[in-house]
């Protein structure tokens, strides 16, 4: 009888801490989640264009390929995009020690490659992130590719150079980090940059 009553009492309990773990819980957070002042990022911050359809999200990096656009960092998941991507929805790095030749070979090669376009190769345009998803680069690393973002857009680098700082965010909390431009807020703006000045023609 004591052992029934026992086992009534783990199954009360259990029920109980699903229903607030498992149901009240995820509800508390969905619906704060939805307030105002955090429903962007609860909803994953994305951006989206003119035409209002989503061009991707502020929190996780994306592959520029045009000259016309910055570029992002390396990344050794491709952003977890397209037929190049070694798999889908996932983070991470290589690991691979900085001893190791593919390593070594890659950065050689992105050195190279680089260099052919004129731009100074800076840490964050060689080296991917422990994440494989950063949406930022350094100013330094944008301040590199500025002369041939210009120059493909035919505008001068002096015109860019604003959407560069007005899309730097600051260190995290103030102390934290490093400053980082936000690459797909900044490709989008020149963008929107080059509609305005057809509109205007």
């Amino acid at each position: 009888m004591l052992i029934f009553k026992e086992a009534t009492r783990a199954v009360r309990i259990t029920l109980i801490l699903w229903v607030i773990t498992a149901i009240i819980y995820p509800l508390l957070i969905l619906i704060v989640g939805q307030a105002p002042i955090l429903k962007d990022k609860a909803n994953g911050s994305i951006m989206h264009n003119i035409q209002g359809q989503p061009i991707g999200s502020t929190l996780i990096g994306q592959q520029f390929r045009s000259k016309r656009y910055f570029h992002s960092r390396p990344s050794t998941v491709k952003y977890s995009q397209g037929k190049e991507a070694k798999s889908t929805g996932l983070s991470g790095a290589s690991n691979l020690a900085p001893s190791n030749p593919k390593l070594l070979k890659r950065i050689e090669e992105t050195v190279t490659q680089l260099t052919d376009a004129s731009i100074q190769p800076v840490a964050d345009l060689l080296y991917t992130s422990g994440s494989g998803l950063d949406p930022h680069i350094s100013v330094k690393a944008a301040q590199a590719q500025l002369s041939r973002v210009a120059k493909a857009r035919n505008v001068r680098p002096d015109e860019i150079l604003p959407l560069i700082y007005k899309y730097t965010e600051d260190r995290f909390l103030k102390i934290f980090g490093e400053p980082g431009v936000n690459v797909l807020k900044l490709n989008y703006a020149l963008d929107l940059d080059e509609f305005n000045r057809k509109q205007d023609q």
